[in-house]
């Protein structure tokens, strides 16, 4: 990866290209490009067969600097850097600051690679990418551009593994509340990669890791629990810990349905309908002021002098807060 630092002062990661893409592109794009200039040869002198040979000559050389010189320029101009070779290759001509390139920047590298790689069969061009840092051959130097990779393949980051089945629930009463951000962020940041790095180093940043979150919970790492399965384990609980806060399915929040689900019977005991009728309504509550005093259909119902079923899950169904007042039968 190539580090570059645009005129807003932001850092871009680009991966350069290597000789091996670059010599394949510019192999395609020679090949379109000798089959158009074949082409166009061909219909030129077979219009110009009546002109003279200088005639001919002059057309020919124009027909070379237009069609192997101003093409490429043209097309890298028109597509900010993309040539049918580099489109097939995956690659994009830009910028040191990381910008599309215009016309001078292709001017340049057309200019200049009539030299390096027409004259030279491609000789000088190769030599320069080899010393080159970044790949680089003379006309990206003199025109100030960059060869870089855009199809890249796609790396697991930011897939956090999850723990073995044999430590699920084991930390639910783990402590979390003490864990700092930044090192929740080491943590993540270490179980995304750790595939990537080298099994001693990833051991001992495990290690280094779990017993700081051992540290911050009080609770030390279990015994013949693995550092990394430690972390991934604790992690996989503090998602779950979030999840049931965000979307309510907490213990909390799972007991609040189920007991205003619960059927009213008729059998209610009078302390519970003495105690409903003083809680405030749902619509008052929320408004910051207490509504009238909520009856319940229990008591409603023995007061209404053996009120029909059907009558009290009308009253049930209702939207509005309940005022003690059943219809008559």
């Amino acid at each position: 990866m190539s580090e570059l630092v645009t005129g807003e002062a932001v850092a871009l990661e680009l991966r350069p290209a290597r000789l091996p893409s670059r010599a394949l592109a510019v192999l395609l794009d020679l090949v379109v490009a000798v089959a158009v200039y074949v082409a166009v040869t061909i219909a030129i002198v077979v219009s110009t067969a009546s002109l003279d040979e200088a005639a001919q000559t002059a057309l020919s050389i124009a027909t070379f600097v237009l069609v192997l010189v101003g093409g490429p320029i043209a097309v890298e101009t028109l597509s900010h850097g993309r040539s049918l070779g580099k489109m097939a290759c995956g690659l994009r001509v830009v910028r040191d600051d990381g910008g599309p390139i215009r016309f001078r920047h292709a001017l340049v590298r057309g200019l200049i690679g009539v030299i390096e790689i027409l004259m030279t069969f491609g000789v000088v061009a190769c030599i320069a990418s080899f010393v080159s840092a970044r790949g680089r051959r003379l006309g990206d130097v003199f025109a100030g551009t960059l060869v870089v990779r855009e199809r890249i393949p796609v790396a697991r980051t930011g897939f956090v593994p999850p723990p073995p089945p044999w430590l699920a629930g084991r930390f639910s009463g783990l402590d979390l509340s003490a864990v700092p951000d930044g090192l929740w962020l080491a943590v993540r940041q270490y179980l995304t990669r750790m595939q990537q790095l080298d099994p001693q180093v990833g051991w001992s940043m495990a290690e280094r890791l779990a017993s700081d979150l051992a540290e911050r919970t009080g609770v030390p790492v279990p015994q013949g629990v693995p550092p990394g399965a430690y972390l991934a384990a604790v992690v996989h609980e503090r998602q779950s810990r979030e999840a049931r806060r965000a979307f309510g399915s907490g213990p909390a929040s799972s007991t609040a349905p189920a007991a205003e689900a619960a059927p009213v019977t008729e059998a209610a005991p009078a302390a519970d309908a003495a105690s409903a009728a003083e809680m405030p309504s749902a619509a008052g509550a929320a408004s910051g002021a207490y509504g009238p005093p909520v009856v319940p259909h229990g008591a409603a119902v023995e007061s209404s002098g053996g009120a029909r079923p059907e009558q009290s899950q009308e009253v049930r169904a209702g939207d509005r807060p309940g005022t003690g007042f059943v219809p008559p039968a």
